[in-house]
């Protein structure tokens, strides 16, 4: 069963019962030392994909190191608490997706990543895709949605797992649609994916860069985007809300790190960052796993987070949503 994280639990995940000493970091002399960007997740993935070009920038542009440190388990616990009971010097930062919004309300804790972390910086944003097997008949989300009306209940979406960015996409959609999409829970996105292209589930909400090759295959296919707009060069289909559905999902990256740090110390990060987005070589990286840069100042960056649990909040205590 995933770890629940509240303050005791995410410091008794990293090993520790008690909080790091105040440490006010301090612009001037930093980094001191070398840097750790953790991330909670096993390397390979979408974060590696963002922190490992993300740390070369940014050590090109402190002289110091900035070596990103994979600390998976317990659902993204042992990560998230290595960097939470850290000094919040400077030293230490998380590189996480936007599931971290949603750890508190799925796990049944009182974690909130905005009151535990600061939010340093908003790196991307992707879209997620709508997709059904080619010979499906749910071609459309006007078609998804009359299929719902005319057999509530009958139509069943595939997830990576319970509380999993999928599974919550599906279920705003559901609040919004005022539809009755079936869960069927998988462990992982292959899983799921293998099952939609055999017909054993009707449609999945998932990442462009998941379900390439299915759709490059002819396996998949593309019947909407849950974001404001296609991402370039990506397979043509509309947005749900261009369906007249005022909804929109997606996933996003941030950067965070011990709550705690100096003002100004968080505003030279935050800048660091946003001038990382901008180079040309970096929003390859970002092509890859189907996002866009998304920098904004570190003020709007918390809105942005604090909007993102409320959201979370609204979505698991209405669909009930649990995790294993």
């Amino acid at each position: 069963m995933p770890q629940r994280l509240g303050r005791r639990a995410l410091l008794a995940a990293a090993g520790t019962t008690g909080l790091a000493a105040p440490c006010i970091a301090q612009t001037e002399g930093w980094p001191a030392r070398p840097v750790r960007i953790v991330v909670p997740f096993t390397p390979g993935g979408s974060n590696d994909a963002i922190a490992r070009p993300l740390a070369e920038r940014l050590q090109a542009r402190f002289g110091q190191p900035f070596v990103v440190e994979n600390r998976p388990g317990a659902g993204s616990a042992v990560g998230v608490a290595a960097v939470a009971q850290s000094a919040p010097d400077g030293h230490t930062l998380l590189l996480t997706t936007s599931s971290i919004a949603a750890i508190g309300p799925v796990q049944g804790s009182g974690f909130n990543p905005a009151a535990e972390l600061d939010a340093v910086a908003l790196l991307a944003k992707a879209p997620l895709i709508v997709v059904t097997p080619p010979g499906s008949p749910l071609d459309s989300i006007p078609a998804l949605v009359a299929a719902d009306r005319a057999s509530p209940r009958s139509l069943h979406f595939a997830s990576s797992g319970p509380g999993s960015t999928t599974h919550i996409a599906a279920e705003l959609f559901n609040m919004r649609a005022g539809t009755t999409l079936q869960h069927v829970p998988y462990r992982g996105t292959a899983g799921a994916l293998t099952d939609l292209v055999a017909g054993r589930v009707d449609l999945m909400f998932t990442t462009i860069a998941s379900a390439a090759g299915q759709i490059r295959g002819g396996l998949l296919r593309v019947i909407a985007y849950t974001g404001e707009d296609r991402p370039a060069g990506s397979p043509p289909a509309p947005t749900v809300r261009a369906a007249g559905i005022p909804y929109e999902s997606g996933i996003w990256w941030g950067l965070f790190a011990p709550r705690g740090l100096a003002p100004e110390l968080r505003r030279t990060l935050n800048a660091a960052a946003n001038a990382a987005l901008e180079e040309p070589g970096f929003a390859r990286y970002l092509a890859g796993e189907g996002a866009l840069p998304a920098p904004l100042p570190p003020a709007a960056v918390t809105a942005f987070l604090e909007s993102e649990v409320r959201e979370m909040r609204e979505v698991v205590a209405a669909a009930h949503i649990r995790a294993d």
